[in-house]
């Protein structure tokens, strides 16, 4: 079916009237920044944007300022948006996870390590003293009395 000129006109202002909405980022419930909501507002067949249909290049232009506002980081969609926040957030929070295991793993390993050097200072301890039992020349300190005497207030 042909339509006239006026009502080509009057078809490419409700399609501009309505990409100017949607870069705005004022979205229908359930529409996204694309040529379908595009297509859906303006009240026009979705096929008439594609190939050689009157509206292909209303398609590109749409496209072209929609990368656009992308390239200089402003995103119309509020989902789009909340997607590519939520993007960034999980990297930032595995790459503080992977921070976090590995600050664990080192923690447990000098862990280890220092029990592993307690051991070996008390097999010490307790081989100087069996050395030092049977020689006369070393006297042992009394041992420190555990009873409380009077308050320490």
């Amino acid at each position: 079916m042909r339509i006239s000129a006026a009502q080509k006109t009057e078809n490419e202002n409700r399609i501009r009237a309505a990409m100017d909405r949607l870069l705005r980022g004022e979205m229908p419930p359930g529409g996204k920044c694309d040529i379908k909501t595009l297509a859906n507002e303006a009240a026009v067949d979705r096929t008439a944007f594609y190939g050689t249909r009157p509206y292909a290049h209303l398609r590109a232009e749409f496209e072209r300022r929609l990368q656009t506002l992308q390239d200089v980081g402003e995103i119309p969609d509020p989902r789009e948006a909340q997607i590519t926040r939520l993007k960034a957030e999980i990297t930032k929070l595995r790459e503080r996870l992977a921070q976090s295991e590995q600050t664990v793993e080192e923690l447990t390993d000098f862990h280890g390590q220092a029990l592993a050097r307690f051991a070996a200072q008390h097999e010490e301890i307790v081989r100087l003293r069996e050395a030092t039992d049977g020689e006369s020349k070393v006297r042992r300190l009394p041992t420190p009395r555990t009873t409380v005497i009077g308050s320490c207030s």
